[in-house]
């Protein structure tokens, strides 16, 4: 078993239930299971210490440290923000265990694509549905996993596949995305060298592939914090606390935070829903 000396704040349940990934799995006495981009880990936390079991112990402590964004010094950023606006102390003491995960960029963007008029359940079994079609089977503590698959593992899968696997509506953008992926039309990996703006309209070019939608992407898969979705809870929160509703204008207020817009909208989210639920 690897045990990880944390230093920094950090809460595992915070991070993993936070509504970022969805292949995550509770077990008892605070265990998680997760499934990475080429493993699965049971992982918990005691205190400042992070203890991870694996099928692949090849360089994992430097994988759970990037898929963590351990290495970067959010208090800093957290006191960034508050120099701006100091009444956002309350809201960022409740989140200062709180990190962007950084995940695979390729499943980023098909989860997030499932993610659109849908909830976390049925997106957990959309993603559970392909890999176990298309992914590769890992045996982890006598159990079988699947790997998320890559978009050349995908290239073949139609419409009616995705149907099948409870992809719902989304099936036809899943098959487009795939394809222009694949015949290097929508090129996944120069995105991270794009301006947010840029990055943003690149993405919003693919059919299914919505503002929200690939904003989520840049946060979640690029750690572009300067883009931010506008979820519910922030119109709630911007609602009750400033009178404004109006996506544009909530967008203009946001404006102030720069490159840190993404991480002051997470959480907010995260806050209010946890306030409000």
């Amino acid at each position: 078993m690897l045990k990880i000396k944390l230093s920094c704040d950090f809460d595992l349940r915070t991070n993993l239930l936070c509504g970022q990934i969805f292949r995550v799995e509770e077990e008892d006495n605070n265990k998680f299971i997760v499934i990475l981009e080429d493993r699965v880990i049971r992982i918990f936390q005691d205190k400042k210490i992070l203890y991870v079991e694996s099928n692949n112990y090849n360089n994992l402590e430097n994988v759970i440290i990037n898929y963590f964004d351990l290495n970067r010094d959010y208090s800093k950023i957290n006191n960034e923000l508050l120099k701006i606006n100091p009444n956002l102390k309350d809201i960022i003491d409740k989140n200062k265990t709180l990190k962007f995960i950084k995940q695979p960029k390729f499943e980023c963007i098909i989860s997030y694509v499932l993610s659109s008029n849908n909830t976390v359940k049925n997106i957990k079994n959309a993603l559970d549905n392909i890999s176990k079609r298309y992914g590769k089977k890992v045996i982890f503590d006598n159990k079988e996993y699947y790997l998320f698959p890559s978009f050349y593992d995908l290239k073949d899968a139609k419409v009616e596949d995705f149907r099948e696997l409870k992809c719902g509506f989304r099936d036809k953008y899943l098959v487009d995305i795939i394809k222009n992926i694949n015949n290097k039309s929508f090129d996944i990996e120069k995105i991270s060298l794009m301006e947010d703006e840029v990055a943003l309209k690149y993405l919003t070019n693919q059919k299914g592939i919505g503002l929200k939608v690939a904003s989520c992407i840049l946060l979640f898969a690029y750690s572009k914090f300067g883009v931010y979705p506008i979820d519910t809870w922030v119109k709630h929160y911007m609602k009750d606390n400033y009178n404004i509703e109006d996506v544009k204008e909530i967008k203009e207020y946001f404006s102030k935070y720069n490159n840190y817009s993404g991480i002051i909208i997470q959480y907010i989210f995260n806050y209010y829903r946890n306030e409000r639920s």
